[in-house]
């Protein structure tokens, strides 16, 4: 049976350009997010899991893209899996059906832990630069502006 082509999109800010994640790539429709990955939560990704039917392929551009915990991420693959819609992750080169093998699951398993990984370690590089910026660098930048607020005056 075949199905439609569904894209899956998520950005993290709304800054960031959503097109690019599956530039190229024909789909029938598309789920775009902006949000976070930390939760699975996310009104279009809840929209797109009530959408899919049997035979339609959900096509993301990356596993992070998807869902950046290893739970998580295995869950939403599992229960898509086992209702007959496949998953591809276009930049791991991946695509999980309900036929998988054994190996199937352990490239999904490590290549799910790198993502978590990644979003571990950026959530340590953001706090130990934000914990470098000195309380001056505040103070000067608050005077600055209150400088400027009362030139305008």
């Amino acid at each position: 049976m075949k199905g439609q082509r569904i894209g899956y999109i998520r950005v993290s800010s709304f800054d960031q350009n959503p097109n690019r994640q599956l530039d190229g790539i024909a789909t029938d429709r598309a789920f775009i997010d902006k949000a976070s990955g930390k939760s699975i939560d996310r009104p279009q990704l809840e929209e797109m899991l009530r959408f899919a039917r049997e035979g339609d392929i959900i096509i993301v551009h990356s596993m992070d893209r998807l869902a950046r915990n290893l739970d998580d991420l295995r869950t939403l693959v599992r229960n898509l899996t086992s209702k007959g819609i496949d998953i591809q992750f276009c930049k791991e080169q991946l695509t999980f059906t309900n036929n998988d093998s054994p190996m199937s699951q352990l490239l999904l398993s490590v290549m799910g832990a790198f993502a978590e990984f990644e979003r571990a370690l950026l959530g340590v590089v953001a706090k130990n630069s934000i914990g470098r910026i000195s309380p001056r660098r505040f103070l000067k930048l608050r005077v600055n502006y209150l400088d400027i607020k009362e030139s305008i005056h």
